[in-house]
């Protein structure tokens, strides 16, 4: 089968709206009935802003006319460091590839052209968030578990104290996917 691999426009909005949305119904395994019109809103504006500005690249594949497959690339700046004197990063996200589709190097040819887009940029620094079904792919192209990042879980912040939570993976384990 033929796969067309497509770079995302601003006339793709609508698409992109709804595959970024089918992807976090699987990444977090919610149902239908979830209301996800905040997440639709805010995605929408996101995308009309950062495809506008360069900020985020996104492909669609397509088969037969269906879109079957995402993936994004955002493009962010942090203070410089020795490692990365630019300061330019990239996250990759939004990888997903529709269940029939899996196991044909569909997510393996979108990762490719993401990180060719960036490193056309001159960013070499890029990371990724991994569920349990990609892991592998990501594993055997070359990206490793850093295991050195925290984060301050998302809370009402009257429900704790800092420095007196003891144990917070119910937070943690409550986090967004991708």
């Amino acid at each position: 089968m033929e796969y067309n691999y497509h770079r995302a426009t601003l006339k793709d909005i609508d698409i992109l709206v709804r595959t970024r949305v089918e992807v976090l119904r699987a990444a977090n395994h919610l149902d239908d009935d979830v209301d996800m019109s905040e997440v639709e809103q805010a995605s929408r504006e996101y995308y009309m802003k950062a495809l506008q500005d360069g900020s985020h690249t996104a492909y669609l594949v397509y088969a037969n006319g269906s879109c079957i497959g995402t993936g994004g690339i955002s493009y962010y700046r942090v203070m410089p460091t020795y490692h990365i004197p630019t300061g330019r990063k990239a996250y990759i996200m939004n990888m997903y590839t529709k269940p029939e589709y899996r196991r044909q190097g569909i997510a393996r040819k979108m990762l490719d052209l993401l990180i060719q887009d960036a490193k056309a940029q001159g960013i070499y620094d890029i990371s990724l968030e991994a569920t349990d079904e990609g892991r592998l792919l990501y594993e055997n192209y070359g990206f490793v578990d850093m295991g050195c990042e925290m984060m301050i879980p998302r809370v009402e912040y009257d429900d704790i104290r800092i420095g007196s939570v003891e144990d917070r993976s119910d937070i943690v384990s409550e986090r967004d996917g991708q």
